[in-house]
C-alpha cells in the first residue's frame, strides 16, 4: 500500500495538480486557447517554480525531499510561493488576463497565507497538498462546470496518501481540503 500511496502523491503533486488544473481553468474560463496559455502561466507560476525552489534546496541538502516533512522548515517555501503567485498576478492584471484565471490566482494566493498562517502560528502541519487538490477542484466547478465536484473522490485519495504515508494527520488533511474548498469562495464577493 506504501508504494501506490507514494505513486498517487507523486503524480497529484502540487506541481502537478496547479499546472494541469490551472490550464483547466483558463480555458474554462474563456474557451479560447488563450485562456489556457493564461492559466498555464498561472500555474508555472503557482507550481512549478517553488517546486523547482524546493529540489534545488533538497540538492544543497536542506530538505530530504519534496515533501519537506520538518514544519518548521516550511516557512520559505510559503514565502517563494507567495512572491511567485504575487508576481504572477502583477503580470497577468498589466498584460489584461482573462478576469477568471486572474481570479483563481488571487484565491491561490489567499489560499497560501492560509497556510502560512496555520504553519506559523499554530505550529501545526497543514496539508500543502490536500489544499492544492481541493482548491483546483473547488474552482473548476465554479469555473467550469458543477460536475467537477465529483472529482472530490480524487482529493479524498490524496488525502489517505498523505496519511497513509505519515506525512499528515487525518485533521491535517482534512483542514487541508477544507481550506483549498474555501478558496472558491473568491467568486462569492
Amino acid at each position: 500500500m506504501t508504494a501506490l500511496a507514494r505513486t498517487i502523491t507523486n503524480i497529484f503533486q502540487p506541481m502537478n495538480t496547479l499546472l494541469a488544473g490551472m490550464t483547466g481553468i483558463g480555458a474554462a474560463a474563456t474557451g479560447t486557447w488563450s485562456g489556457a496559455a493564461w492559466g498555464a502561466f498561472a500555474g508555472v507560476f503557482a507550481g512549478v517554480v517553488p517546486a523547482t525552489y524546493v529540489n534545488w534546496e533538497r540538492k544543497r541538502g536542506t530538505w530530504g525531499d519534496r515533501h519537506v516533512v520538518d514544519r518548521a522548515q516550511r516557512r520559505p517555501i510559503f514565502l517563494v510561493i507567495l512572491s511567485s503567485i504575487a508576481t504572477a498576478a502583477v503580470v497577468m492584471l498589466l498584460a489584461g488576463a482573462p478576469r477568471d484565471v486572474l481570479i483563481a490566482t488571487i484565491a491561490l494566493w489567499v489560499m497560501t497565507v492560509g497556510l502560512l498562517t496555520v504553519n506559523d502560528a499554530s505550529r501545526w502541519k497543514i496539508s500543502v497538498d490536500c489544499a492544492v487538490a481541493s482548491a483546483v477542484v473547488a474552482m473548476l466547478s465554479v469555473v467550469a462546470t458543477p460536475w467537477w465536484l465529483l472529482a472530490y473522490s480524487v482529493v479524498g485519495v490524496v488525502c489517505w496518501t498523505r496519511t497513509a504515508l505519515s506525512y499528515h494527520t487525518v485533521a491535517q488533511t482534512a483542514a487541508g481540503a477544507g481550506l483549498g474548498l474555501a478558496t472558491a469562495g473568491v467568486w462569492l464577493l
